[in-house]
């Protein structure tokens, strides 16, 4: 077939470096590895081993052996983290959260167990009263059902030390209160917990996609209005490089974006403008979506959940928190 175009043209053809499979990996320009991901787990006190979470098909809630058992898994499939949420019986949940500054309760059990099993894996967990709080807030409320910022801010301090206390190697301050990097870096540091380190959720945004997340740890139906007054507004990115520059300036060692795929740009502008590792959480309905999508044969899931995470990485985040870290880790490996 002749073309009316000369023999030279054109001079560059970029289709050359897609032709072949060894010269698409050769070249490209972002590289997703089992190092990249932290495997979001959610966990329970009771005694059955798994139970499904029909939100979010393929998730189950773990007990204490299962969640151990599963850090071995990590370990097999090279995930260097696991980011633990927890699911109480109902019973123990109370308007102050005071569950979670139980040191014999469920997460400091999980910490201690999971550690034991495989020490070699990271135990990130979250800072946050909502999976304790009878009114499904992240901190104490008033009487007119507002979160209090520094009432707030001192029992978290304490559940972090719990957790310190049981061995997790990172504390993930979820709650969006101002200050409490801060204070919770001067609290690890008067008790003996130098080396503990702080993942803040710097840029936590007031979110749809939570929704099955809340299911999961059984917030869903106690949640007493919305978080639009401590949670970031969708609508804003600066305010959220004021957000990250404060909590880098109080301590921080690491910081997150929440959700991940909606907040790319958001990703870009923190890991760019501070050089800091930055983490982006693939929340619940990114994953349920998916998931979704994929059971109706919509959408090819294995190669989406695969795209989505690689976005992560060309975006700038460090690291991704994900459901689909196991499966991630056995495709990458496979």
């Amino acid at each position: 077939m002749t073309t009316p175009f000369p023999q030279s043209f054109p001079a560059t053809r970029l289709r050359r470096l897609r032709q072949s499979s060894w010269i698409r990996n050769l070249t490209s320009e972002n590289v997703l590895t089992p190092a990249d991901l932290i495997w979001s787990m959610v966990v329970h006190d009771g005694e059955e081993g798994r139970i499904p979470v029909s939100a979010m098909p393929g998730v189950e809630r773990l007990n204490v052996a299962e969640a151990a058992a599963a850090a071995k898994r990590a370990a097999k499939l090279g995930i260097p983290a696991i980011a633990i949420f927890p699911h109480i019986d109902p019973a123990k949940k109370d308007e102050d959260g005071s569950e979670s500054l139980n040191p014999e309760g469920l997460v400091p059990t999980v910490i201690k167990a999971m550690k034991d099993a495989a020490p070699e894996v990271g135990i990130i967990c979250d800072v946050a009263l909502d999976p304790f709080t009878s009114h499904g807030h992240d901190g104490l409320i008033d009487e007119a059902g507002y979160v209090l910022n520094d009432e707030t801010t001192a029992v978290l301090l304490e559940q972090a030390l719990v957790q310190a206390q049981a061995g997790a190697d990172v504390v993930a301050p979820s709650d969006m209160m101002d200050g409490r990097i801060g204070a919770l870096r001067s609290a690890l540091e008067e008790t003996g917990f130098t080396n503990t380190m702080i993942l803040s959720y710097a840029a936590k945004y007031a979110s749809g996609f939570y929704g099955p997340y809340r299911e999961a740890i059984g917030s869903a139906t106690a949640l007493i209005g919305d978080k639009k007054t401590y949670q970031q507004d969708p609508a804003n990115t600066d305010e959220a490089l004021r957000e990250v520059a404060l909590d880098i300036q109080e301590g921080a060692d690491m910081v997150m974006v929440k959700p991940g795929l909606p907040y790319l740009d958001i990703v870009r502008r923190v890991s760019e403008t501070f050089a800091i590792p930055t983490f982006a959480f693939q929340v619940s309905g990114e994953y349920a979506m998916i998931q979704a999508a994929a059971q109706n044969g919509w959408i090819d899931g294995e190669r989406v959940m695969m795209e989505t995470l690689l976005s992560f990485k060309r975006a700038g985040a460090s690291g991704i928190i994900t459901y689909f870290a196991e499966a991630a880790a056995e495709r990458l490996q496979a």
